[in-house]
Order: structure tokens, then C-alpha cells, then sequence
């Protein structure tokens, strides 16, 4: 395939003195990336929230680091996934909405991490791709060893693919199952010397939603007067859209969110038992924010999963690893799923692969809760109809972007998802389109644009106004320009980047 001669010399360019500077792999923790599905800021206990019940979230906050400002790169799912793995923002490599693809090109935390001898894992949801041997985006060939995954999202009894081979059915709880398969991933890696990377990405708390009965009693004596809201969201029989009391619906959600709090706590508990907790990293967050289905019933930030408001990219966010945060300690400072692979790049003292990065590492903020992110922070959500067209060619061949793993959810006339991307040869006026926020120190500038092209800006002071209720842009003209400017120069760099001019 065209891409594949290219990717070989890029990766072995990021570090050749990589295996020199591993002199003993002991010295190297090892990491679990852990990351909810549509789990929203405010949906923990630790955070306030009024019923969510999250044990192990709340110690982790309480005994780790506590993240107050950890964003998602994107208000939805398969572009936030694209920046966790490779730190950059999804729009570069043309992963712009749910169920469009990784380019094959790109280079993820798991190649970074076999690089300097580590063994890789990817448990749950994917969604950059379909997850069948012959997809050329699916986990193995973005750099895992092993994986049992599902295209898109699951429910309880999942059906996931291991290693791309047919799906195959696993009683129980989901969010379980995937533990108890990252369990015995570490177990092997343990008893082969070998440092781990595990990905687990739960299939939860996405809707439809369902749970086990002791977890859904948990939740019985929620409000009444949620019953006087009625939400859309699918059906766990048809598969179709439906409208049902929020109370009900919120009773099914909470519960997966108190069973993927409860799965996490189980492999906390082996990692303790098996003497590798303390130089184990275990990171937790969300992959966007609050659907609508949810209806917010936390703490009030504005807007919910799809739009650039707080309630879109505020995520949870906790990290526990004793043997460098050896106290707890809660951080104010910006953080975004971009930062996983530069930070855990630096933990290694490997280069960064010779291409532009979105993200930043986070070890100065682990040493140091009190660190300032220097660089600014930018969000994008081009607008797909106005850069691709019916001649524009696919990126990958469409028989390779078919997906195989079945999920409740109907989309069209199918309980399967399929996947696209595009090339892009030239690009136009029209790309630099769509909503974009860019956020330096406590402000916040967001760029709105409506369907005629109308510019509207909107800055916003955080750290005084998280509810982003006081556009003081006319207060700060000079501001508002200079990181509109900041925000196109950064678009201009993406956009090259999407051209595949960093391959």
C-alpha cells in the first residue's frame, strides 16, 4: 500500500537510541490509559454530582492527581480517540466526526511504546476504524500486540473482536469483561518481564443504556420530578429512537457509570495485590462531554457532547502513580487528551515523532501541580459538507472501512458502523470553516460561524466563569485579535498536515 513505506522510515526515525536508553526496563512504569464513553465533567461524585455514586474515581481524585481543567480534543468520540493516540488534533489526519478513520500514517503512544521494549493491550471501543484483520487502521497495525475490541460502543454481553478475528459474544458486564481481559494481559506481560501498555476504553456510559439489577437499584430512589422531562435516545429492543422519562433513563445510565467506577476498582485492587501499583500509571478520563439524553444534572456548565462549550470538552480527569505523585494534589492547569502521548513520551526520554504536536507533556504538572501550560490550547469542528464531495476520493479503500462488530444502536439499515476518510490535494477557503475556540491561560475565545459565514466571537474569563455566561470579548478587543491569529496560523498548520504533507 502506498502508506506503508513512509510510516516504516517515520517511526524508525523517532528514536534510535531508544533500546540504549532503556538500561533496565524496571525502571520504566507501567501504564493503563482508561477513558469513559460520553462521560461528562460532572458526573462524579468527587465533582458534586447530586446522585452519581463513584467510589474509585473519588479515591483516585483524592489519593492521585485531580485534573480541574482536563478537556477532550473534540466534542465527540472517534476525533478525541484519533488525538489520545497520536497528540495530535483529529482534523490533521481527516478523523473529523464519529465514524471516520485514523490514516494508517499515524503514529500512536503504542508505537512509542514498543519502541522501548513494552508489551501493548487494547481493551473495549475503538472507533478509529474497523477493528477486522484487514482494516490497516485497526489496533494492531496502530501498534498493539494484542486486542479485543468492538468497532463502536457496547452494552452489557458485549460482542468484541480478538485480534481482528470473527466477533465473538462475552457474558456480562462490559465494562468487566474488558478488566478482567486486562488482567490477564498484565499477567502475561508479568510473567514475561515485560512492562505493559494497556488502552481500555469502556464501552459506557453511552447510550442505550442498561445495568445489573444491584446497580440499578442503586438508583431507585431518584427524584420525581425527573420524570417530568422526556429525552430521545435508542432502544434497547429496536435499535430505532425513542422518548423516555429522563428518570428512568438516568436510573440505567448512573448504574454504568457505578459498574465501570466498580471494574476500574478491581484492577486497582490486582495491581495492588501484585506489588505494581506503585510504579503503575493509571489514568483516567472522558472522551467528551454530557449528552443530551443525560440532561445535566450536575453542576451547571454550558452546552453538552457536540458543541465547544465547557459541557462539550470538560471531562473527568484523575491519575495515580506513587511513585512520582507521592502526595495528592489537584491541578487548575489545562489539559487536553492530546497530552497523552507527549507526556508519556517524556516519562520514556524518547523523541517526539517529527511532525507537528498538538499536545504537551504533563510531567511538569505531575511534579508540580502548579505548572502553566504555555502552549495554547486549540479546538476545531470543520465542517465536513463543505470539504467533501461527491468526486472527492476515499483516503482508504471503502471495503476496508466496513465494520464487522454487531451494536444495538441502527444506523440506516444496519447494527454495524462503517468508516471514511478523504484526500485532500488542495485545500480551499471552505476548510478553514466551522465552530473553533482557542483557550490561553483563563481565557477562552470561541469562534462561531452560522451557515451563511457570519463570524460571531465570544471570550470568556474560566477560571471566573465556567458557566461561560459573560462574553467580555468587547472588553478585550487587542485579546480577541491576537488569538484569532494564534487560532488561524494553527489552522493553516492543520491544514497542511491534512494535505498529508507529514508523511
Amino acid at each position: 500500500m502506498k502508506y506503508i513505506l513512509p510510516f516504516i522510515i517515520a517511526l524508525c526515525s523517532l528514536s534510535i537510541s531508544a533500546q540504549k536508553r532503556l538500561n533496565s526496563i524496571s525502571e520504566h512504569p507501567n501504564i493503563i490509559l482508561l477513558m469513559g464513553d460520553d462521560h461528562g465533567w460532572d458526573e462524579t461524585s468527587y465533582n458534586g454530582h447530586p446522585f452519581v455514586k463513584t467510589p474509585v474515581l473519588d479515591e483516585m481524585a483524592a489519593s492521585g492527581l485531580r485534573f480541574d481543567r482536563f478537556y477532550s480534543a473534540h466534542p465527540s468520540c472517534s476525533p478525541t480517540r484519533g488525538s489520545f493516540m497520536t497528540g495530535r488534533h483529529p482534523n490533521r489526519y481527516g478523523t473529523f466526526t464519529p465514524g471516520w478513520s485514523i490514516r494508517p500514517e499515524e503514529i500512536t503512544i503504542a508505537h512509542l511504546a514498543k519502541n522501548v521494549g513494552y508489551t501493548t493491550g487494547h481493551f473495549g471501543k475503538w472507533h478509529l476504524g474497523p477493528v477486522k484483520k484487514e482494516s490497516p487502521t485497526n489496533p494492531s497495525n496502530m501498534g498493539f500486540d494484542e486486542y479485543l475490541s468492538h468497532d463502536n460502543f457496547f452494552e452489557l454481553h458485549p460482542v468484541l473482536s480478538r485480534n481482528g478475528e470473527a466477533p465473538q459474544k462475552f457474558e456480562g458486564e462490559s465494562s468487566e469483561v474488558i478488566i478482567d481481559e486486562t488482567i490477564q494481559f498484565i499477567t502475561k506481560a508479568k510473567q514475561n518481564n515485560k512492562p505493559f501498555m494497556a488502552v481500555v476504553w469502556f464501552g459506557s456510559p453511552h447510550e442505550p443504556y442498561s445495568g445489573l439489577p444491584a446497580d440499578l437499584k442503586l438508583y431507585d430512589n431518584l427524584p420525581d420530578s425527573l420524570n417530568h422531562k422526556e429525552v430521545m435516545l435508542t432502544s434497547n429492543k429496536t435499535g430505532e429512537q425513542i422518548k423516555r422519562p429522563l428518570r428512568g433513563v438516568l436510573r440505567e445510565r448512573y448504574a454504568e457509570i457505578t459498574a465501570m467506577d466498580r471494574a476500574i476498582g478491581k484492577l486497582r485492587i490486582y495491581l495492588k495485590d501484585n506489588n505494581l501499583k506503585n510504579n503503575t500509571i493509571v489514568w483516567y478520563c472522558g472522551d467528551n462531554g454530557t449528552p443530551k439524553s443525560a440532561a445535566r444534572t450536575g453542576m451547571t456548565v454550558r452546552g453538552e457532547k457536540g458543541v465547544l462549550y465547557e459541557g462539550g470538552i470538560l471531562v473527568p480527569g484523575v491519575l495515580e502513580w506513587p511513585a512520582m505523585i507521592k502526595e495528592p494534589s489537584v491541578t487548575n492547569t489545562i489539559a487536553v487528551t492530546s497530552d497523552f502521548l507527549p507526556t508519556i513520551n517524556e516519562i520514556f526520554g524518547t523523541e517526539l515523532p517529527n511532525r507537528p504536536i498538538d499536545g504537551t507533556s504533563l510531567l511538569p504538572v505531575m511534579k508540580n501541580s502548579a505548572t502553566e501550560r504555555k502552549k495554547e490550547l486549540c479546538f476545531w469542528k470543520i465542517s465536513t459538507k463543505e470539504v467533501v464531495h461527491d468526486a472527492t476520493p476515499e483516503y482508504i479503500a471503502s471495503e476496508l472501512q466496513q465494520g464487522t462488530t454487531p451494536l444495538v444502536k441502527k444506523m440506516g439499515n444496519k447494527y454495524t458502523r462503517s468508516f471514511k476518510n478523504y484526500v485532500y490535494d488542495s485545500i480551499s477557503e471552505n476548510h478553514f470553516n466551522g465552530s473553533k475556540t482557542i483557550m490561553h491561560e483563563n481565557f477562552k475565545l470561541m469562534v462561531n460561524e452560522n451557515a451563511q459565514h457570519t463570524i460571531a466571537f465570544e471570550l470568556y474569563d474560566i477560571e471566573k466563569d465556567r458557566a461561560e455566561t459573560k462574553n467580555i470579548a468587547h472588553l478585550y478587543p487587542d485579546k480577541v485579535e491576537a488569538l484569532r491569529m494564534q487560532l488561524f496560523e494553527w489552522q493553516k498548520s492543520v491544514l497542511n498536515s491534512l494535505k498529508g504533507n507529514d508523511y
